[in-house]
């Protein structure tokens, strides 16, 4: 160090008075006091100083007056060098602005520090689950957002401040899903994001979206595939058959004969059903908090679904459930186990039938879907299709939205009875008309 250096560190030790000075980089690095420690107060920012001990230890810290007490204190910004110079002006400036509001930056600190744990996107993200999710969605719904935050989310996110998260950060996780070619995923969980950040807003945490407005990278197919006649009859079948259990057999046949949804039909109790020994009055009640509009959804049964739901009681035991689980665990069958089953079964297919099915693999909602674009080819209304199927489009003024029960329960029941009816005649084999043999002359 300089003679001159030396002198300012004898008086700095001498009075107690730090150096004034612009901090530099240069000077940051100089060598230290041979005893003792200096502090070189910063010209360029009020307040900024530069602490080296003798030891070579350099940190950056605030000195100011307390608002109130108007005792000097100083605030502790930060080692040099892994605080830069331009980082602790910047952080001095923010400093000085709160001193000039009143605001002690030490308690400030402090108190920010004891709120760090509920500002972590973990912390977010366990909120809207139990205050928005779990309340106000349906448990399978609340339950894939609770998956796609484990398995997608909280892995690169959890620890993070929730505020810090910008628009950069939303369009990298959802990039990274969609370029494995996850696309319908990615725009699962962007969606899954914004919402989070969309309650943050409802509860006085943050003040903008930053998932606003933000386009949707993945590209989704839009859903077409319809099964043919020649696909039911493969369908109807083989899906009872190994590698598929007869139990989730069946209740693929029932989804085809009702469009229900997989959920609703992996979850069926028994006590749902009602007058299965009256054709013309059976029927299967699915309560509003299974059904995905929240609505209890009335479903006439075809003597065909009959048929397939009492093969399904004659297993089920003496559970509550149609369709109940075998894995030990209690309960009804996961609507996961429908999906992997329709995958199983055109995987075990051989020959030409395989073909098309393992073309384009159909799933549970093609199921569903295959029978809403029959129903429209049979000339049933739309109106009585969205009955039928209970969509949401269709139910959103607030006289569809609570209507009778019973309303339409005529029509529906026709419209599954024609359902069933071109079921049967595709699965039943055609008679063989004995050619009459010719009179011997």
């Amino acid at each position: 160090m300089s003679p001159g250096h030396r002198q300012d560190h004898q008086t700095f030790s001498a009075k107690g008075t730090a150096l004034r000075q612009i901090l530099t980089d240069a000077l940051c690095r100089a060598k230290p006091p041979r005893s003792g420690r200096l502090e070189i107060a910063d010209l360029r920012q009020a307040g900024l100083v530069l602490r080296v001990t003798s030891n070579g230890a350099r940190s950056f810290a605030y000195r100011f007056r307390h608002p109130d007490t108007r005792k000097t204190l100083r605030a502790t910004i930060g080692p040099y060098p892994a605080t830069t110079l331009e980082a602790a002006r910047k952080r001095a400036k923010e400093m000085a602005v709160q001193v000039s509001d009143g605001t002690n930056p030490i308690e400030a600190r402090n108190a920010e520090r004891e709120a760090a744990p509920t500002r972590t996107f973990r912390a977010l993200a366990d909120r809207y689950l139990k205050e928005h999710a779990e309340r106000h969605k349906r448990p399978r719904s609340a339950e894939e957002d609770r998956r796609n935050l484990a398995v997608h989310i909280l892995p690169k996110w959890a620890k993070r401040d929730f505020r810090a998260i910008r628009r950069a950060d939303i369009i990298e996780v959802i990039e990274s899903i969609v370029s494995a070619g996850k696309h319908a995923t990615g725009n699962r969980v962007h969606s899954l994001i914004s919402k989070i950040f969309s309650f943050a807003i409802d509860a006085d945490l943050l003040e903008a979206n930053p998932a606003a407005r933000l386009r949707k990278r993945g590209v989704e197919k839009v859903g077409r595939r319809v099964l043919d006649d020649t696909e039911i009859k493969i369908f109807w079948r083989g899906i009872v058959l190994p590698p598929v259990s007869r139990q989730v057999g069946l209740a693929l046949r029932l989804a085809l004969l009702t469009a229900a949804r997989a959920s609703e039909i992996a979850g069926a109790r028994k006590a749902e059903l009602q007058d299965l020994d009256n054709p013309g009055q059976a029927a299967w009640l699915v309560p509003g908090e299974r059904a995905k509009n929240k609505l209890d959804h009335l479903i006439p049964l075809a003597p065909l679904a009959i048929e397939t739901i009492k093969a399904a009681i004659e297993l089920s035991g003496e559970s509550e459930y149609l369709f109940p689980t075998r894995l030990g665990r209690g309960g009804p069958i996961d609507r996961h186990t429908l999906t992997v089953a329709m995958v199983r079964f055109a995987k075990s297919l051989k020959g030409p039938a395989a073909k098309t099915w393992q073309q384009e693999i159909p799933t549970t909602h093609d199921l569903r879907r295959s029978c809403n674009s029959r129903l429209a080819r049979m000339g049933i209304p739309k109106e009585i299709r969205d009955r039928t199927l209970n969509h949401i489009t269709s139910l959103r003024d607030p006289e569809s939205k609570h209507y009778n029960l019973y309303e339409f329960q005529t029509e529906k029941r026709q419209a599954l009875s024609k359902w069933a009816t071109e079921i049967e005649g595709t699965i039943t084999p055609a008679a063989v008309v004995p050619i009459a043999k010719g009179r011997r002359r």
